[in-house]
């Protein structure tokens, strides 16, 4: 049984949609491609995509396309801007698509969800609806760029990225505020990271509540290589300016973990952020209310990190004893 799931976004009647599909099939990938070259009607798409795919597919295309002039369900006309379409099946459920599917993050899947896959369905029902949200249009952004050839990173980084984003919207500390993620300009390489919550006792968690009414969290930036997870991502403080806590010049962090000797493959990115949390404290950091020096940027941040790296390469690393974590 095949599904295949088609939105379309439609400012007005006689305007061209733009066609997108969830299925990997090439003759479902070729026709999308073509009917967003060509530029044609609503109408007219539906006719020729109906007509195309029950004969690669092996139906009768009649009715449907009858359905499509005005016999069935489907409108394109200026009044309407839903257009609900037969799923290519035996013929036992129909997809909706409309325009606020396509602009409205929170309802990004509309009513669609009998044609998730059970890991898309755990996922809805683990998360939030605007995450879920979040997770299908960085998909959609990606395959987007895939089909422009403006694909950056490697596979192997894109999943597994993927897959630690899906895993801290489910975990218990990224839903009880200790920390929250945003994605850089829809960039999957890029997180921000706000740390909220840090050791309830330590001057550090005093520090963040004094932040008030500027945000009250730590700011981190988070960028990962085409070689991860084999490799560790980057990560540096953003603000407000650190003084302690194993922080360096430009917001680099001293720690093995985020070397390539220290780091490993089995890593989470969650116990990466909740590593970094606990060495703040440790380093007893304090935020620097009153510093008037240079602010951190990405630059400083790893010319900083090279110079640390290159320094313990040559001496080592110093491993603290057991009592002290």
């Amino acid at each position: 049984k095949q599904w295949y799931q088609r939105r379309v976004a439609i400012t007005a009647g006689d305007q061209s949609p733009l066609w997108c599909t969830s299925s990997e099939h090439g003759s479902v990938s070729s026709l999308i491609e073509k009917l967003n070259s060509e530029g044609r009607t609503i109408t007219l798409s539906c006719q020729i995509m109906i007509s195309e795919l029950c004969t690669a597919f092996g139906l009768d295309s009649s009715h449907h396309i009858d359905l499509c002039n005005g016999a069935g369900s489907c409108t394109g006309g200026s009044s309407s801007n839903t257009c609900d379409m037969e799923s290519i099946d035996d013929g036992d459920s129909m997809l909706s698509c409309s325009e606020d599917d396509m602009m409205s993050d929170t309802n990004l899947l509309s009513d669609d969800d009998a044609n998730l896959d059970s890991e898309e369905k755990a996922d809805l029902e683990s998360m939030k609806p605007e995450q879920f949200a979040s997770l299908e249009k960085i998909k959609m952004t990606l395959r987007k760029d895939q089909e422009q050839g403006l694909a950056y990173g490697s596979v192997q980084a894109t999943d597994r990225i993927m897959k630690e984003l899906r895993e801290i919207y489910k975990s218990d500390s990224y839903k009880s505020g200790v920390y929250s993620v945003q994605i850089n300009n829809d960039n999957l390489y890029k997180w921000d990271v706000f740390l909220k919550k840090v050791d309830s006792d330590s001057p550090l968690m005093e520090d963040i509540k004094k932040l008030a009414p500027n945000p009250e969290h730590i700011h981190l930036g988070i960028d990962f290589g085409d070689c991860f997870p084999f490799e560790p991502p980057f990560v540096r403080i953003i603000g407000p300016h650190i003084g302690g806590g194993y922080v360096m010049r430009g917001g680099a962090i001293c720690m093995e973990l985020l070397t390539r000797q220290g780091w490993s493959s089995a890593y989470s990115i969650e116990s990466l952020i909740l590593q970094i949390s606990a060495t703040l404290v440790k380093g007893k950091a304090r935020i620097s209310f009153n510093h008037k020096g240079t602010p951190y940027t990405f630059e400083r941040a790893m010319c900083s990190f090279n110079a640390l790296v290159e320094s313990h390469q040559a001496k080592g690393w110093v491993t603290p004893p057991k009592e002290e974590g």
